[in-house]
Formats: structure tokens, sequence, C-alpha cells
């Protein structure tokens, strides 16, 4: 697989706490550059992101994040204020209390209205894979389908664990016709990152691509 490909699906991601403008510009610069998907950075910098780049690249923030435990009506006034300071793209936390509380009618609720605030813009729906039973997952794709999201996500990468092949591979076989498989959380590099979308993947969030295309620059990449 091309390496400009695999990149191609990158959200090229930095959503550490001690995270400065310095740095977020970094990665702008670096998604133009290498032309990744997104960038997948926290809600406060999005505006200025947004003015940075203009349209030469899609800014993804996170909504309820990391947790998912916020109330559907502050998810839905993030959402909106997102968009309203210039994010293409919006990845949300579920309820993951509700979900093992078995209120899947709320969990699909809540994806609803927050996808109806992103309009036309993609919503991403983070389900925390590694605190959940295989049951929870298939229930959750059954979920994120009937919700009408664009993309089920593996992981905030803020848990006990990312991305696995099992859980990519499970996503991918029990999601609904539309819906896409977004990986994210310790995907280490370029052979990881192109085993995940063989797997089925059709994002991938990380920072760790883009750092391995740059190592590779000096031996002729």
């Amino acid at each position: 697989m091309e390496i400009t490909q695999i990149l191609s699906k990158c959200d090229h991601t930095l959503l550490t706490q001690t995270a400065t403008w310095e740095d977020i510009k970094k990665i702008c610069d670096d998604g133009m550059k290498y032309n990744t998907a997104s960038v997948c950075i926290p809600p406060y910098f999005v505006k200025q992101a947004k003015e940075y780049v203009g349209e030469k690249l899609a800014i993804c923030t996170v909504i309820g994040f990391p947790n998912g435990y916020n109330t559907t009506a502050v998810k839905v006034f993030e959402t909106k204020d997102a968009i309203k300071d210039g994010a293409d793209e919006i990845d949300m936390v579920i309820n993951i209390g509700a979900l093992k509380a078995g209120m899947d009618d709320y969990i699909i609720n809540e994806i609803k209205e927050i996808k109806a605030a992103c309009g036309e813009k993609i919503l991403k729906v983070i389900i925390e894979t590694c605190l959940l039973n295989e049951d929870e997952k298939i229930r959750m794709c059954k979920n994120v389908t009937a919700a009408g999201a664009d993309f089920i996500k593996t992981s905030t990468g803020f848990s006990t664990a990312g991305a696995t092949r099992e859980d990519v591979a499970l996503m991918k076989a029990n999601v609904g016709e539309g819906v896409l498989v977004k990986a994210a959380g310790g995907i280490s590099g370029i052979k990881d990152a192109e085993d995940f979308i063989n797997l089925g993947a059709d994002r991938l969030g990380t920072s760790r691509v883009v750092k391995a295309v740059q190592g590779l620059e000096g031996s002729g990449y």
C-alpha cells in the first residue's frame, strides 16, 4: 500500500492536555504537508486552527471527551459550538454507563441529536472498546447504524487500551451499510496502520504515522 494512501486515511491527532497553539500549529502544518484526512484537536483550538488552515485541511474535534458521561444537552452544545468555530468533523464519546445499563434507546437518541447538530458535517462515535464486552461492541455497531452516524470509532486513546485488530474486524462485520470504521489509540506506525486498513478501518486516529514518514524522509522517501 502506498504511504500516500495510508496518510489520506489518517486523522493526525494531538489531544494531550498540555498542548499549546505552537504544538497544534505544527500538526496542522504536518497535516497540510502530508495530505492527511484531518487533524484531530481539542475544541479550544478549533477556531484558531480553521483560520490558519482555511480549506486546505479538515479540522476534527472531540465532544464529551474522554469519558462520555456529559448530558446530551452539553454534548449538543459542544457540537454546535465546535461547528460554529469551523469544525468539519466531530468525534463524540458515548455514555458507557448507559450502554452497560441496557439503555440503548438513550444512546441512539443521543447520537441522533448530535448528528442533527452536525448537519452535513461528519460524525464519528467513540465506543471505547477496551471497556466493553463483545455483546456491547456488537450492540454499539447496531446503535450507531440506527442513529445514522458516519463512523464508529474504537477508542479515545485515554483509557486502558486502544484499537485492536480483533475489534476492528468485529466492528466491520457488524456495522450497517454506510457506516465506516475508525481505529484509534496505539497505532504504532506504518505497518500497523496498513494492517488496520486491510482489516476494514476507513480512518485511523494517530500521530505516529506522520512521525514514521518523517523518519523515512532522510532515507529517500
